[in-house]
C-alpha cells in the first residue's frame, strides 16, 4: 500500500477548529489520519473524535485510542452515524475533500492517468458504478454535461461524441484505453486536460457533489452553537458550494430574510476569504496546490 501524505494546511485547520479538551470532533475525511492525529493530541480524557471514511484502505490507519471511533461510511450519512454513536451535536467538523494522495498513488484504483489499470475510480469499492460503466454506458448528452460541469472541459461535446463512437467499436476498459480515445482531442497542456477529464469522471462515479451538499446541509444540525466547520476544497465546484452555504445556509447561495427583513445567517464567517497554502507548504506538499480553506462558526 502506498503511503498517505501529510495533511494539507494542518496548522490552519487545527487553529480553525478552536479545539476544546472535552469537545467532540468529527473528521469526515479520515484518510491517513493526519488531521485526526493532530486533533486528538489536543483532546483531554473526556474529549472524543470520530473519523469517517468510506475507503476500506483508511481503516488500516485507524487510531488506537479510546477517545477515537472509526466510522466506515460516506460523510453524506453524518447525522445518521453520529446518532448511532449517541452524539447529539459536535464541537467541530473537519472536511478535507477530494482524493487522498494514497488513492492517487495506488495505481490499481484507477484514479490517475499515470498508471494503466482497470477504469475504476471508486472510493468505496462496494459501490456498483465504476468509471468503466460511466464511459461505456452513459449517453453522449450526459457525458457532455458531466465533462463540462465537473471538469470544465472546453471541448466537452466533442469528447463525449468521440467516447460514444469509440466504445461502439470496442469497450473502453482500462486507463490506457481511455487515454487512446482522449489524446487526439487534447487542447493546451496535456496534464491539465487529462486532470480535468479524470476529475469529471471521478466526481460522477463517487457522487461527490450530492455527498458534499448532504454534508453541508447536515452540518447545521450536527454542530453545537459555537461549533466550527472547517472545509478544504480543491476545485471551484466544491468551493462555490461551501462558500454559498457558509454565507447563506443553503447551497444555492440564496439570501433568505425573516418577516422583518433580517438576513438569515446561520454561521459567523471566521475566514472572510478562502485561505490558501503558504509557499513553504507548496514546496513541501504538491497536493496542497489547489487547496482552499474556509472556516465558519455556527451561531
Amino acid at each position: 500500500m502506498s503511503e498517505y501524505h501529510e495533511p494539507v494546511m494542518a496548522k490552519e485547520c487545527i487553529e480553525g477548529l478552536a479545539i476544546r479538551e472535552d469537545g467532540i470532533y468529527v473528521d469526515v475525511t479520515y484518510g491517513g489520519g493526519g488531521h485526526s492525529r493532530l486533533i486528538i493530541e489536543q483532546l483531554g480524557d473526556k474529549g472524543h473524535l470520530y473519523g469517517f471514511d468510506q475507503d476500506e484502505d483508511a481503516k488500516v490507519n485507524a487510531l488506537e485510542d479510546e477517545r477515537f471511533t472509526f466510522v466506515a461510511a460516506n460523510f453524506r450519512f453524518l447525522k445518521r452515524f453520529l446518532k448511532l454513536n449517541g452524539v447529539k451535536a459536535a464541537d467541530g467538523i473537519l472536511a478535507d475533500l477530494g482524493v487522498s494522495s494514497h488513492q492517487f498513488d495506488e495505481g490499481s484504483r484507477g484514479f490517475s492517468y499515470r498508471f494503466d489499470s482497470e477504469l475504476d475510480m471508486r472510493m468505496n469499492i462496494h459501490e456498483e458504478v465504476t468509471a468503466a460503466k460511466v464511459v461505456n454506458e452513459y449517453p453522449a448528452d450526459y457525458l457532455q454535461q458531466m465533462f463540462s460541469r465537473y471538469g470544465e472541459v472546453r471541448n466537452a461535446r466533442t469528447l463525449a461524441q468521440r467516447i460514444v463512437e469509440q466504445r461502439s467499436v470496442r469497450p473502453i476498459s482500462t486507463i490506457n484505453d481511455l487515454l487512446a480515445v482522449v489524446e487526439p482531442l487534447i487542447r493546451g497542456q496535456r496534464h491539465r486536460y487529462l486532470a480535468q477529464v479524470f476529475q469529471a469522471i471521478r466526481i460522477e462515479v463517487n457522487e461527490e457533489v450530492p455527498a458534499l451538499e448532504a454534508l453541508l446541509e447536515q452540518s447545521l444540525d450536527a454542530l453545537k452553537s459555537g461549533g466550527r466547520l472547517v472545509v478544504i476544497s480543491y476545485h471551484s465546484i466544491e468551493d462555490r458550494l461551501v462558500k454559498n452555504f457558509l454565507k447563506t445556509g443553503n447551497i444555492e447561495g440564496r439570501v433568505e430574510k425573516d418577516f422583518y427583513g433580517n438576513i438569515y445567517r446561520p454561521f459567523k464567517l471566521i475566514t472572510r476569504k478562502a485561505l490558501i497554502p503558504s509557499d513553504e507548504e507548496l514546496e513541501r506538499n504538491s497536493r496542497a496546490r489547489s487547496a482552499k480553506l474556509r472556516i465558519a462558526e455556527k451561531i
